[in-house]
């Protein structure tokens, strides 16, 4: 019986091992970046075209490389950082394995440029598939240049599972800007296809973080310093009042190496205690300075989770630290809650309720507003009705979980998805009257209760209705109508404002700047990462100025990148979130009427585009039995 076990060729190691190193082209950044930095640059530029897919090049001015040691990194374990097993333990560079260069020749053609100081003559080296093809001297400045062209050219199946520009190129930003943080005294620039995105001279940590993210943070952060003799933790957090709703802001380096950590993560919220709404994310960026030999960065391969040797103890240093840093600044719950849309006391006309052209006629209403000192007892009312027969309320509270656009509503037997007889045979919940805009005797009205769900009686029950939901579905259908075929309509602004964004921002909208125009923006750009905004939506809620929409709208479409959704689908969706009705925000009869009438006006009114259920719908029949006892 012949053998069975034997050598793989090199090359197919190499792609093996390239599945864990390399993933997408931010790894080949990352990689690149890293070894630049262990080089001793001071300068770092990284080029890219494509998102990285066809270029990714890190011109560097470090110590270079002799003529052996250019055809020997492209070697698998081959390392300058490392020489036995107990360096492991006092790993204080960025790269050590000798794994990286090996990976990335295995998947990509890779050009190589480099020259020590003392050599005249520098030394160019291709690989391709891990074969050299051309090992041969030339001129080069002093430093490295490595040029990463067509990642996954010979493995088609992985360049297949590549996402799309924008996703990768947001990946790529996240692993650039965290590089940049951490070494805020070195010279790094971002161009891509042929545009510069990022220039961010040698200064302060505190100067790389307004560079990084935006004049706005400047005067919102709280520096951090604690030092003792088993840590040091240095850097700065955001003030409460500087929150956001998205991750992308928290950044945690340990001897200066990005890592993650949701324990960590759980210490800095747990400083903050009440300070922050739900669901929200404060800005930090925080290291952390010990010992090499008290943790082990090499338990995976991104090296973007490490072990400590005691964790309780870095959690609690850090949570005291964080708390200190804040109670020293006298910083204080500063949230206005007045004037977020879910926390509004007084009711605010509803005009993004209204329908577009073509759509129901009468719909086109200023609606009245009730007196704020009515509500408590209109919503005592409400309760009073609602307990009449309605006890079903608690059990319908939690939402279901989200489902794609293409799925279809999958819902409890009592609570059918199915558009109810009475609204598909022309009947509506209530009727208003053409002449009078009220409603018609004997027909009842659709209420509200806590701000959040409308209760609309019909012939066959009753139907309780997300608001929310509801509105991000009319918006959305809205918005992509805009989007393929008709515009929406713009409110020029009597002053333009100005608005600067983070580098990576301001790149992202002008990707996307002709379809937000199409959705009623008039944003033009003003130079730099500055914006002017000319107008905005026509139907724009009220109590949302125009810098709040459009970062909402950003910060909504950067969220569903990863869907895969296409720009189009995408900037619906984000613009529908930003601009929808939002809980607590309460409305009259009539537009809850409208709200109603719009939602089944909709091709598809069952669930929101995200995929929360829209309305229930609860039968007699099922009452009666719940109620028999």
């Amino acid at each position: 019986m012949t053998n069975v076990i034997q050598l793989l060729p090199e090359n197919v190691a190499n792609q093996i091992a390239a599945g864990e190193v390399v993933q997408r082209p931010s790894s080949v950044v990352k990689e690149l970046m890293e070894n630049a930095i262990d080089a001793g640059a001071t300068q770092i530029k990284l080029i890219l075209r494509d998102a990285g897919k066809a270029l990714v090049q890190v011109v560097d001015d470090g110590c270079g490389m002799s003529e052996t040691d250019a055809r020997m990194c492209f070697e698998r374990h081959a390392t300058s950082k490392i020489r036995e097993a107990r360096d492991l333990f006092e790993i204080k560079t960025m790269g050590f394995r000798g794994e990286a260069m090996a990976s990335i020749a295995a998947v990509a053609q890779v050009e190589l440029r480099t020259r020590r100081a003392v050599d005249e003559l520098g030394t160019r080296v291709l690989v391709e598939d891990s074969i050299v093809k051309v090992h041969e001297p030339c001129q080069a400045p002093v430093g490295t240049s490595i040029a990463v062209k067509n990642l996954f050219f010979n493995v088609p199946a992985r360049r297949n599972f590549l996402k799309s520009d924008p996703v990768e190129m947001r990946h790529v930003l996240d692993e650039f800007q965290r590089i940049a943080v951490a070494h805020p005294d070195l010279f790094f620039s971002l161009h891509h296809n042929d545009q510069e995105l990022f220039h961010l001279p040698p200064g302060n940590l505190r100067q790389r973080i307004v560079k990084i993210f935006g004049e706005a943070a400047n005067k919102k952060l709280v520096p951090v310093h604690e030092e003792t003799d088993i840590l040091k933790i240095s850097g700065f957090v955001g003030k409460p009042d500087y929150f956001k709703k998205s991750r992308g802001e928290q950044l945690f380096f340990v001897n200066k190496r990005f890592i993650k950590s949701s324990y960590l993560h759980h210490a800095v919220v747990g400083a903050f205690e009440e300070m922050l709404p739900p669901d929200t994310y404060p800005l930090y960026v925080l290291f952390l300075e010990i010992a090499p030999g008290r943790i082990d960065i090499n338990v995976h391969p991104t090296k973007q989770e490490i072990k400590f040797d005691d964790e309780k103890l870095v959690y609690n240093y850090l949570k005291v630290t964080v708390r200190h840093a804040l109670g020293a600044y006298s910083v204080t719950p500063t949230l206005d809650f007045e004037q977020e849309p879910a926390f509004q006391s007084s009711p605010t006309p509803s005009p993004q309720l209204r329908p577009a052209s073509g759509q129901r006629s009468g719909a086109v209403r200023d609606y009245p507003s009730r007196p704020p000192d009515r509500l408590a007892d209109e919503n005592l009312r409400n309760w009073q009705r609602l307990y009449e027969g309605l006890e079903l309320l608690d059990s319908r509270a939690s939402a279901p979980p989200e489902q794609s656009e293409t799925q279809p509503a999958i819902l409890p037997s009592e609570a059918s998805a199915e558009v109810p007889a009475d609204i598909r045979s022309g009947a509506e919940p209530a009727a208003l009257d053409d002449e009078s805009g009220t409603f018609s005797k004997g027909q009842k009205e659709p209420y509200q209760i806590h701000g959040q769900y409308i209760v609309s009686q019909i012939k066959s029950g009753f139907l309780l209705i997300d608001q929310q939901a509801a509105s991000e579905r009319i918006l959305y259908e809205r918005y992509l109508e805009a989007l393929r075929q008709q515009p929406v309509a713009t409110q020029q602004a009597l002053f333009p404002k100005n608005i600067e964004l983070p580098p990576a921002d301001a790149a992202l909208l002008r990707a996307i700047l002709p379809e937000v125009n199409r959705l009623g923006f008039d944003v033009a750009e003003f130079g730099g990462d500055t914006f002017i905004i000319h107008g905005t939506p026509s139907d724009m809620g009220a109590g949302q100025t125009e810098e709040i929409l459009l970062e909402r709208l950003l910060t909504q479409y950067k969220n569903n990148l990863e869907l895969e959704l296409g720009t189009s689908e995408n900037l619906a969706r984000a613009m529908a979130r930003s601009a929808s009705l939002k809980r607590g925000q309460p409305l009259n009869a009539l537009e809850m009427q409208d709200l109603i009438d719009q939602l089944f006006a909709c091709t598809s009114p069952y669930r929101s585009p995200s995929g929360r259920t829209c309305f229930i719908t609860f039968e007699l029949d099922e009452l009666q039995k719940r109620f028999a006892g």
